[in-house]
């Protein structure tokens, strides 16, 4: 991303959070921060205002001074909980990799963005997406990290400005999701438009794809739902080309946490599918074992 693209008020932002980051155990006025940020007093006085409106920070009424807030725990541990999940993966993973000679990854929602948290491959071969490479988190991309949480997550997603024009179709994207919840595994299946769509949109901000690339994306994937096989769709002799199998691991809130991804690549059956499926599900499953979460109670999607 170019220097162009950057956000001055949001770099405001990260530099006050990482001031006080780095001085845990203090409490700083306003006109100590706007002196160590170089920022002017009415400008660091509306960011320190909304951050404690949102708890980022607290306000002590006596002495006006703050210190780091609650809500940063919060994320601090959801993000705790993701890399810890992430640790677990990778053995899990690795043994995918093996058996199916091919790339496999863990990723996560962070930041508004999907970032790659671990990658393996076969022995001896550099895996096919590197740890650390994130997405847009915005229609179409990024279905996946909303499949198997609740419908007011999945709705929220729908809302996101979109990273390409054009409308999507909300109720066959809803049957993907029920359908992904019911078999514990989504099918992409694997295009030309599909390939090409990662590979111009990694690294890249949601909202910050140039006019022209979001036009190209737009052409590319017209309606994300043909990109998915449904288990309806799926005849057990039948050869289907397979982008990627992807199933999801749990935290102790039964929250989805990471999406454990399977490459393929090419046309396998749909028994295969299958089978594939279910050994990245179970090992999905061992992910939310081993740090201690929990799967939802069943849900459908109105």
């Amino acid at each position: 991303m170019t220097s162009a693209r950057r956000s001055p008020p949001t770099q405001r932002v990260v530099a006050l959070l990482d001031h006080f980051a780095a001085r845990p155990d203090e409490r700083l006025g306003l006109s100590e921060l706007a002196r160590a940020l170089d920022i002017s007093k009415p400008t660091c006085l509306g960011i320190v205002t909304t951050l404690v409106e949102s708890a980022y920070l607290t306000c002590d009424g006596r002495t006006k001074t703050y210190s780091l807030g609650p809500a940063l725990v919060r994320v601090g541990r959801r993000a705790q909980s993701s890399f810890s999940a992430a640790d677990a993966a990778q053995k899990h993973l690795a043994v995918l990799s093996e058996q199916y000679k091919t790339s496999c990854t863990a990723s996560a929602v962070v930041g508004g963005h999907i970032l790659i948290l671990a990658s393996t491959d076969v022995a001896g071969r550099e895996p096919l997406v590197a740890v650390g490479q994130r997405y847009p988190f915005a229609p179409p991309m990024g279905l996946m990290h909303v499949a198997w949480r609740d419908d007011l997550a999945f709705a929220q997603w729908l809302e996101l400005p979109s990273t390409v024009p054009g409308p999507h179709d909300a109720d066959q994207l809803r049957a993907i999701v029920a359908d992904s919840r019911k078999r514990g595994f989504l099918v992409e299946a694997l295009t030309t438009a599909g390939r090409q769509l990662h590979s111009l949109v990694a690294g890249v901000a949601a909202y910050d794809l140039p006019d022209e690339l979001r036009e190209l994306v737009g052409e590319m994937v017209a309606n994300l739902g043909e990109r998915v096989y449904l288990g309806s769709d799926i005849a057990v002799r039948t050869k289907y080309p397979v982008s990627v199998l992807a199933a999801p691991t749990f935290g102790p809130q039964g929250d989805q946490e990471l999406v454990l991804s399977l490459y393929v690549g090419h046309s396998i059956s749909g028994s295969e599918i299958a089978r594939r499926g279910k050994a990245l599900a179970a090992a999905a499953g061992a992910v939310t074992n081993e740090v201690g979460g929990r799967p939802p109670q069943r849900r459908g999607t109105r």
